[in-house]
């Protein structure tokens, strides 16, 4: 799944906020509440790579990906597995809306 999202912000900025917000950008979306497990991120330049444990219920996947924070744009590839599928598009729409929620903020 790829979401891309412009921002007019400084990419400092918006890097520090993607950092103290990343986990809400998955939990407790509004197509699946999700507890995450094992979470590992890390940050080269302004590119954070990122691997957890989703689980939901009995349901655990494994979710791994990026979030690219440019002058113009945040872009997350993530590969939600399981999840992408038994959801679908609804998972897009929510962390897009979860990640311009967080530029206005």
């Amino acid at each position: 799944m790829r979401v891309t999202v412009s921002h007019s912000k400084p990419k400092q900025e918006v890097v520090r906020a993607v950092d103290r917000s990343f986990d809400d950008l998955f939990r407790d979306s509004a197509f699946i509440p999700l507890k995450i497990e094992n979470e590992q991120r890390s940050w080269t330049g302004s590119v954070m790579t990122f691997s957890f444990n989703a689980r939901a219920g009995l349901l655990s996947a494994p979710i791994k990906g990026t979030v690219t924070v440019t002058d113009q744009e945040i872009t997350i590839d993530a590969d939600l597995g399981i999840i992408e599928r038994l959801v679908g598009g609804k998972a897009r729409a929510a962390i897009e809306n979860k990640v311009k929620g967080l530029l206005r903020a």
